[in-house]
């Protein structure tokens, strides 16, 4: 019988849990839960004989990895998947998926909602400014792009888009701009939404450059990765620029320096992008059933390393 360790320091939510359970008692599978763990050896520990990993935000560090004699697929519950050791699971011969798509309504919501928060100046009673006619660039359109790009839409927003990797008549279909340059992006928009991956390319890729060349009243809205974000260049242009805001949910490391920047800067207590019941469920149900469809049928769609 596979045994299946679901590992989450921050747990899913309990219909998440039995929906996952059920789908693997329904495949002849064990369900092994470690939840609320403090101790990184704890799933150094629980990874040892088990054949597959469901992690949320939780490390699946090479010494993970390495523990799991039996381990033959991780899968992240999320889109990102920044936590998972990739070279250390390819040498192995692990399997590592994601689940895209899942999250994208609950994170593309937050980010709409970040932004009314910023225009708004910060609901502290304030005078602010509207949405409507604002034009919002999007850095990568993806899942996530894509739902901010419908919901913006409904705000009256003119919606602009930059994605090398993605058709240009498929943004067009959505009534989405293309534009054919990061600067231009970035120098057309007042708004510009993240949603781009943390990997070598694009870790500190948004640098001052690019944050400067934004018109008068410039706002960026992160709910992708902090790396992405330079942060000596994100402090430079904050000290440079009184009209630029900075919005997120995942707080920089210079989270503590840009506080000075009341009204300009936010960032919430914890990354919750993808903190909705819906998006939890959603993302622990796929999660389950690719790990059934992979050990039953070698079904490897949403693979992201190579093995």
């Amino acid at each position: 019988m596979s045994k299946i360790l679901l590992a989450t320091e921050k747990p899913f939510a309990a219909a998440a849990v039995e929906g996952i359970k059920k789908i693997f008692t329904e495949a002849g599978f064990e369900t092994v839960l470690l939840e609320k763990y403090t101790d990184p050896n704890d799933l150094i520990k629980a990874v040892a004989d088990v054949d597959a990993l469901i992690i949320r935000s939780d490390k699946a560090t090479r010494q993970v990895i390495e523990a799991g004699k039996n381990l033959k697929i991780i899968v992240r519950a999320g889109a990102g998947y920044d936590n998972i050791d990739l070279v250390a699971a390819t040498e192995k011969g692990v399997v590592a998926m994601n689940t895209p798509g899942q999250n994208s309504n609950a994170v593309a919501e937050l980010a709409l909602g970040l932004m009314v928060f910023m225009s708004r100046g910060n609901f502290k009673g304030v005078s602010g400014s509207e949405l409507l006619g604002k034009k919002l660039g999007i850095h990568a359109y993806g899942y996530v792009g894509k739902n901010v790009a419908r919901i913006a839409k409904g705000f009256g927003m003119k919606v602009y888009a930059f994605d090398p990797f993605v058709a240009k008549e498929i943004v067009e279909k959505d009534g989405v701009s293309v534009v054919n340059s990061v600067e231009e992006l970035y120098s057309t928009c007042q708004y510009v939404s993240l949603h781009i991956p943390a990997t070598e390319k694009t870790k500190n890729s948004i640098n001052a450059e690019l944050m400067m060349k934004m018109p008068k009243g410039a706002t960026i809205i992160n709910t992708a990765r902090k790396e992405v974000i330079n942060e000596e260049d994100l402090k430079k242009v904050f000290a440079e620029r009184p009209d630029f805001k900075y919005v997120s949910d995942i707080a920089p490391v210079c989270h503590a320096e840009l506080l000075q920047y009341e009204n300009r800067y936010y960032s919430t207590p914890k990354k919750q992008g993808a903190e909705t019941s819906e998006a939890n469920i959603n993302a622990g149900l796929a999660a389950a059933n690719q790990i059934v469809n992979f050990l039953k049928n070698g079904d490897r769609t949403f693979q992201v390393n190579k093995v």
